[in-house]
């Protein structure tokens, strides 16, 4: 099968599309062929050597696919070959077929394209897991997302407005950012390069604070999130683009009751990926089959563009999901 493939570790110019072994379904597992996947930061990070698949999952890019039930493995009821899906994978995405617990596998809305459906899994559960599963955001508080534009915290905005509309959200964008991040319904945009965040959020809450707080860039925002966190806050930490350490003042946390937690979605054990999967199909899979909210493209490449989709990637360039078709 045709897949995207590594030349070691290194700059995007290491991918290139070969040839790699069709995978097989094993017990409660379907093959699925892959109509298109998308590029997601993870990507990047595994590209340079330091996001390895979890044991026994693909040495293939790729953690989201939206294609065709091709096979079905041992085990398997309720699914047919035929059937539109989208699957959260932990590998193997970027090829022209994939394997995936059957847990963790979604229908795509009839309305919707293979293009969309690819931005689904990876983004939107990811979003929906941290904001309202682990930091519990409640209907009327005020959420902080940092780096509008990406693929997280655009999914983040949309599933705040849709699911706690009584809600503010705070974004943090770059200048070329702002207007479209506000065009999406954030209450305030922050320009990061010219305002301090933590000031700028104190003064639109007057001086109450976030509620939440949903950081991928880590240390050195540590200091300015905990300021910005109102008492009882909770910060969700999903990357650390910025560094993984930071010194922080620990009597604030305490005095303010404050929470750090942090997250991951890939490696979890697959009972647990499925029962997120499962409340996130009968929550928000319905938002997108009455287009309450639809995934927002920046482009979609063909795979042979690949190294093109993550350079755009890496640029930060993009405003919305890069996907790759096949």
């Amino acid at each position: 099968m045709k897949a995207v493939l590594m030349d070691g570790f290194g700059g995007a110019e290491v991918l290139y599309v070969g040839e790699a072994d069709k995978p097989e379904p094993g017990e409660r597992q379907v093959l699925i062929e892959v109509a298109a996947t998308s590029v997601n930061r993870p990507d990047i990070v595994q590209r340079l050597g330091n996001y390895p698949p979890p044991p026994g999952e693909s040495d293939i890019l790729g953690l989201e696919v939206a294609g065709t039930v091709a096979e079905l493995g041992p085990g398997i009821e309720t699914l047919s070959v035929g059937e539109r899906v989208i699957a959260l994978v932990g590998g193997g995405g970027y090829a022209e077929y994939a394997t995936a617990h059957t847990g963790h596998v979604m229908r795509i809305p009839d309305a919707m394209t293979f293009e969309q459906a690819a931005c689904i899994c990876e983004t939107y559960i990811t979003a929906y897991m941290n904001l309202f599963m682990l930091a519990g955001l409640a209907d009327g508080e005020t959420l902080l997302l940092h780096g509008g534009g990406g693929g997280v915290n655009t999914a983040g905005l949309q599933l705040c407005k849709a699911l706690a509309p009584a809600s503010r959200v705070i974004v943090t964008a770059s200048p070329g950012k702002v207007e479209r991040v506000r065009e999406l319904g954030a209450d305030l945009v922050i320009d990061y390069q010219s305002e301090d965040f933590s000031a700028a959020v104190h003064g639109y809450t007057k001086k109450a604070g976030a509620n939440v707080i949903l950081d991928h860039i880590g240390g050195p925002y540590l200091g300015g999130n905990l300021r910005s966190l109102g008492v009882g806050g909770r910060l969700v930490l999903i990357g650390v683009m910025g560094g993984p350490k930071a010194e922080f003042n620990l009597a604030r946390l305490m005095v303010k009751r404050q929470r750090i937690i942090g997250s991951v979605l890939r490696p979890r054990p697959i009972a647990e990926k499925a029962a997120i999967v499962e409340e996130f199909d009968r929550v928000v899979m319905p938002l997108f089959a009455t287009g309450r909210i639809a995934p927002l493209i920046h482009e979609v490449y063909p795979v042979e563009r690949v190294a093109e989709a993550h350079r755009a990637m890496e640029s930060s360039s993009h405003f919305g999901k890069l996907v790759l078709a096949f």
